[in-house]
């Protein structure tokens, strides 16, 4: 048009180089109501923006230059290629005002391009890196950004702070399940700020008088015009008679206080709560392992961290937020992620399971551990000792007022529910706070699935909840220690008659396999609609194998009864299954590799 060639015409096969400068002059004629067809918001982000006519430098402080020890001054890498890109661009200039030959000019503009790219990010595919006289590639805006020791991962998402501590977990279930036991190393190294008010004057100058080396402390007192001072044990003293209003005095963390605590990876919320200090003697931070399933923690070596609120702020909203008891159930599943694991649970399912007489004694020292110094009435007398039952010591820790019925883990799912009268007493009925009938497992107190939690939680509240977890795992360890729990090779032992019956089996599905091997290589084996002959194969000999497992473990499983360690730990829920049990005990079958 107006004597100019028109590139875009229908049908039109001469070559032509495409331009940046075209490309942006065609996006240039979009309207504002084509713009938004295309999803794009015209006032804030028009298409032509994509090439670039200005491009932004970022300011020294981004780019800070360093002096070496040589005293020569070094630029940074972003310094080095802005230079790169104005050397370019003036060079560019100078050539076409003097008219230089389009092929100079072409080299030119490409070379501006290059620079241009590799100031934004130096690892595009197809373009060699720029790089430093050394040789090594240089690290621009993009990589910056990038990975995980950019920006996003490495400066933001974490990052080394004060305030913290990190050492090796180890279990403690003598505490509560809100609280951390704390080296006292690390009670004596980290503070909290203390703001100096007529409340608290005298409780201010009691921790300056004790200075950092009598827990709980003051490490360092600021003054109101900002001055800070370290407390040492000669100054203490002295520094105690000067503290006035408006100070603030950095005080030794001490029990109560309430700090972060983080497993990493942090996953999801519940991977950092607020805990309650206990200080203790040893080195380890000490956790009821109740607390372990939201972290994922366990005690072979793993570290935590925990962090200390700096101001009232932070204080308030971990303490009303974070909490642990404010966190029992999940938002992912609406369940509560805390409650008993192994040990609990099986101690519990020993305690509500047997028709074991309990005695005064032995009752009031199982329920020691929760305060409890009332027993309910006895279910009966023998040799004029009045006893309880099991069910009963365990009704002492529910509070008054809950009402529930379920079927426990141990129920097999006969095909019509007896209900109350179900002869393996799987059916739990909690009248009133009182456990009438029915086993405690994993179903009743576990992590992941209480009944009983979701219920103290949803109808109750969220420290009747934790007061129940404490009680019931402390009255667990009791009750498991009380009998005694192990587990070992004789758990596995089966009779002779079954061995050979096992033996049988496996000798039948060898003879199967060959069958179908034989049939395989002759030709005679039916494929199997959408697998080739060889899939086919492999499909039927596992599907024979993996009947044999079955068949053995039922076997083994007929002479492993509920005095069985392994059985009583998979049945309740507390750990692994009957197929563990019976690999050990009968055969481990083929493993599927695939």
């Amino acid at each position: 048009e107006n004597g100019k060639l028109n590139i875009y015409k229908e049908g039109h096969k001469e070559d032509h180089k495409l331009m940046p400068t075209d490309i942006r002059s065609r996006l240039e004629k979009m309207t504002d109501e084509d713009v938004e067809v295309i999803g794009m918001d015209p006032k804030n982000a028009r298409p032509e923006w994509i090439i670039l006519t200005v491009l932004p430098v970022p300011p020294v402080t981004m780019r800070p230059s360093i002096t070496l020890e040589s005293g020569q001054r070094s630029e940074d890498d972003l310094t080095h290629k802005l230079v790169d890109i104005i050397r370019i661009n003036q060079r560019f200039q100078e050539n076409r005002e003097a008219g230089a030959p389009q092929l100079i000019i072409e080299d030119l503009w490409e070379l501006l391009q290059y620079h241009v790219t590799t100031f934004i990010d130096n690892a595009v595919s197809g373009v060699p890196p720029a790089r430093h006289r050394s040789g090594r590639p240089l690290k621009t805006l993009s990589q910056r950004l990038k990975g995980k020791e950019g920006r996003f991962r490495g400066s933001l998402s974490g990052k080394r702070v004060n305030f913290s501590a990190r050492t090796v977990i180890s279990p403690d279930p003598n505490l509560r399940i809100f609280e951390v036991g704390v080296p006292l190393e690390i009670a004596k190294e980290l503070t909290s700020t203390m703001f100096v008010t007529p409340r608290n004057l005298d409780e201010a100058k009691e921790y300056v008088r004790r200075g950092p080396e009598n827990h709980p402390g003051a490490n360092y007192i600021i003054r109101a015009d900002g001055r800070r001072v370290k407390i040492t044990d000669k100054n203490c003293g002295e520094l105690a008679d000067l503290v006035e209003l408006g100070w603030k005095v950095e005080r030794q963390i001490k029990d109560g206080d309430i700090v972060l605590f983080n497993r990493q990876p942090s996953l999801h919320r519940m991977s950092i709560m607020a805990h309650e200090i206990k200080v203790l003697p040893n080195k380890t931070f000490r956790l009821n392992p109740a607390v372990c399933p939201p972290y994922n923690a366990d005690f072979d070596g793993d570290e935590m961290n925990m962090h200390v609120p700096q101001n009232e702020e932070a204080l308030a909203e971990a303490k009303i937020l974070m909490h642990v008891q404010e966190n029992i159930l999940s938002p992912r599943f609406g369940g509560p992620i805390i409650g008993g694991i192994h040990d609990h649970i099986t101690g519990l399912f020993l305690l509500t399971n047997s028709k074991e007489k309990i005695f005064k004694n032995e009752a009031l020292e199982l329920l020691g551990k929760s305060q409890i110094r009332e027993l309910y009435p006895p279910a009966g007398e023998e040799k004029k000792q009045p006893y309880w039952t099991g069910k009963q010591i365990f009704s002492h820790i529910l509070p008054k007022g809950l009402n529930l019925q379920f079927k426990s883990e141990i129920c097999e799912q006969c095909n019509t529910c007896k209900g109350v009268d179900c002869e393996k007493d799987s059916y739990v009925v909690i009248k009133d706070g009182i456990l009438e009938m029915g086993t405690i497992d994993e179903k009743a107190i576990g992590a992941f699935k209480s009944v009983i939690l979701d219920k103290l939680m949803k109808e109750f509240n969220p420290l009747i909840a934790c007061k129940f977890i404490d009680d019931a795992t402390k009255l667990a360890i009791r009750a498991i220690m009380h009998g005694g729990f192990s587990f070992g090779i004789d758990d596995e032992f089966i009779p002779i008659d079954a061995q050979t019956q096992i033996n049988d089996v496996l000798d039948q599905a060898r003879d199967k396999v060959e069958k179908l091997i034989l049939a395989y290589e002759a030709g005679e084996l039916e494929q199997l609609p959408g697998r080739t002959l060889a899939e086919t194969l492999e499909m039927e000999i596992m599907k024979e194998l993996s009947k044999a497992r079955d068949s053995t473990g039922d076997i083994a499983g007929h002479h492993l009864g509920m005095d069985n360690s392994a059985v009583i730990m998979a049945k309740s829920g507390a750990r692994g299954s009957m197929l563990n049990l019976t690999q050990m005990a009968a055969c481990v079958g083929q493993q599927a590799v695939r």
